[in-house]
């Protein structure tokens, strides 16, 4: 199943909750749009891409993943959509998340470096790493790096998604901590990031959607949707995933539920730092596979 929508103006106006900036910023709130640049991202869903235990099974998300890249890309084929990204010349840093609680994990890392291996680079010019980044020759060195994590609610920015991934590239990332983590765009300015990005993948197997203090997990808070985003813009993978947790805090909650922190980094990215788009409504929204519950 495959189906191809922009954002309603309903959500996009539940997206400019998130923070109180959004909503006088009356550009933001027109109905028509004189600035023609979108973006694209890619959902795709799969019920038996994880198990009771939410262990990922690596050839359904491979098949997932394949499939997600090749529309984005509109490539031929998944072999020819990895081409367009990574070249055999490469040095690839995979950037992957460790936290212990909901991790990028060993099954979803080893199926994106043999994709990148399919596409001629060569194992000992390929890194997987994530608090270790400054300290790893193959990320000093990198030209393409593929950034994947889970998203999450998080204590300090709202949510943890693609673009707060890259802080461990910053030697003090406290630097990036005032205002809720405002800023976080700046950091894609750093030379060892700056137009070495080529896709960005946010996992949505089993987002955690809810949780208070600086460290928090609890399993009541954690569902199988099952899902991967992908785009090239990482401003829009993160919009369309506040979208679906909030709307999973709203089914959960039975009332709106906005995060707090508000995780207005991803609105500055668009507006202050002009990274990507933030804007639901100039971001196409491509759906495959299976959308019962997708929330969106």
């Amino acid at each position: 199943m495959r189906e191809q929508k922009g954002i309603s103006r309903r959500d996009f106006l539940r997206f400019a909750l998130m923070t109180p900036f959004a909503l006088n910023y009356s550009p933001w709130l027109s109905p028509v749009q004189t600035d023609q640049t979108r973006s694209k991202v890619v959902l795709i869903r799969h019920p038996d891409v994880v198990d009771d235990r939410r262990k990922v099974k690596p050839q359904i998300f491979r098949e997932m993943l394949d499939e997600a890249l090749k529309v984005l890309l509109e490539a031929p084929n998944a072999d020819e959509a990895w081409k367009k990204i990574i070249k055999p010349e490469d040095v690839v840093g995979i950037k992957s998340n460790v936290w212990s609680y909901l991790p990028t994990g060993r099954e979803v890392e080893e199926v994106i470096k043999d994709r990148v291996l399919s596409c001629g680079v060569s194992e000992e010019r390929i890194g997987v790493d994530d608090r270790g980044v400054l300290r790893n020759k193959i990320f000093r060195q990198a030209t393409a790096l593929i950034n994947v994590r889970p998203i999450r609610t998080h204590y300090w920015s709202g949510i943890g998604g693609c673009l707060k991934n890259l802080i461990t590239f910053a030697p003090d990332p406290s630097a990036y901590h005032p205002d809720t983590c405002a800023d976080l765009a700046l950091l894609w300015n750093n030379p060892l990031i700056k137009g070495k990005v080529r896709l960005n993948i946010l996992l949505m197997l089993t987002p955690l959607f809810h949780g208070v203090g600086p460290h928090h997990f609890n399993e009541k808070y954690v569902w199988p949707y099952k899902g991967i985003l992908l785009s090239q813009d990482p401003v829009a993978v993160d919009s369309i995933g506040v979208l679906i947790l909030q709307a999973k805090r709203r089914e959960f909650f039975g009332e709106e539920r906005p995060l707090q922190p508000p995780a207005h980094h991803i609105i500055y990215a668009e507006t202050r730092h002009r990274l990507g788009i933030a804007n639901p409504q100039r971001i196409d929204l491509i759906k495959l596979g299976w959308s019962e519950g997708s929330l969106i």
